[in-house]
């Protein structure tokens, strides 16, 4: 609790690959999803062709995307994970194009190959969904470049709802053994962004208690990501299917960046960015 206490400010820079940085705090970011896969479980396919791609990652910048997230390899229940290859053969022609157009780039793996070539062609930094355990070079990797790394938790090798004694405390207690390994390791803490994996082995309640109890995690010290966008308990809660959760998940968003999330993670950029910016002018609000 102490180290909530000790933060005065939330604005902060952090210092990512090449050069670049990202000014955390100030109003919140949005982080607009590419999958350039077939069978990602919302847009599985729309975009993986190199070309529509780049052009639809253009388009969410304009919309009001200050981070694009790539992605080539789908997580979704019951999908059959593609090999470190194809990953790369997805991903890399995106992210050299992209890094040309001088947009802020984050690669959504958890393998140390795909990330060290993808910070070679230019990504900024890396979202990993595996906490360390799904490649464990991936972290020597970030240690090297001092690379940025969104550290997501994830329990999906168990069956939701199964695991937790005190749900956001043994989230934090996790997230808190992945950083301080980073750290023994070498990667500054200050490079870390933490994600509590909304969808990822939590059951629909469960996902619903981390949004309303997300401030809690501040009391971590490190920027909060959230991801919550046409997640399936979004759908079950609304007993909605994939394309018609477009009002579940910007209330999510909402309700995220009023517990303190920093930044958001989304497909439908837009439409984010505009609630984003209402709920920033309400949180900001000093009258």
């Amino acid at each position: 609790m102490l180290r909530l206490l000790n933060i005065k400010d939330r604005v902060q820079d952090i210092q990512l690959a090449h050069g670049r940085s990202l000014q955390l705090g100030k109003k919140t970011l949005i982080m607009g999803i590419l999958n350039v896969t077939p069978d990602s479980f919302s847009d599985g396919g729309r975009f993986f062709d190199p070309n529509y791609a780049v052009e639809h990652a253009m388009q969410m910048v304009e919309d009001g995307a200050d981070i694009i997230d790539i992605g080539g390899a789908s997580s979704r229940p019951n999908s059959i994970m593609v090999d470190e290859n194809e990953e790369l053969r997805r991903i890399l022609p995106v992210v050299k194009r992209l890094a040309e157009k001088n947009v802020l780039l984050s690669v959504d793996t958890f393998r140390a190959r795909v990330a060290e070539e993808a910070l070679a062609q230019g990504a900024h930094l890396i979202n990993d969904i595996g906490s360390f355990e799904m490649d464990p070079e991936l972290l020597n990797v970030l240690c090297r470049w001092q690379a940025p790394v969104v550290l997501m938790h994830n329990r999906m090798q168990v069956k939701p709802g199964e695991v937790y004694g005190d749900l956001v405390g043994d989230i934090i207690r996790d997230l808190e053994q992945s950083i301080a390994r980073a750290v023994a390791a070498g990667l500054r803490e200050e490079l870390i962004i933490i994600d509590p994996g909304l969808g990822f082995g939590k059951t629909p309640g469960e996902n619903r208690l981390l949004l309303k109890r997300l401030q809690d995690f501040r009391s971590m010290g490190r920027p909060i990501l959230i991801g919550a966008s046409r997640k399936t308990f979004i759908g079950k809660t609304l007993n909605l299917e994939i394309d018609e959760r477009l009002e579940g998940s910007l209330a999510a968003v909402a309700i995220a960046i009023m517990n303190g999330a920093d930044i958001v993670r989304v497909h439908d950029v837009k439409e984010s960015a505009r609630v984003a910016l209402m709920t920033d002018a309400v949180r900001l609000e000093n009258g």
